[in-house]
């Protein structure tokens, strides 16, 4: 029974934060050649 939660937890937060990631807008983008990457 905990192995079975341990796995649907963590693979749930791996979900979630593939979710999050594909969802930015800044990954979409490449920054102009000779500027610096924007801070978050």
């Amino acid at each position: 029974m905990i192995d079975l939660f341990s796995l649907a937890l963590t693979h749930g937060l791996l979900l979630l934060m593939a979710v999050r990631l594909m969802s930015r807008d800044d990954l979409d983008r490449d920054p102009p050649a000779g500027q610096e990457p924007m801070e978050p």
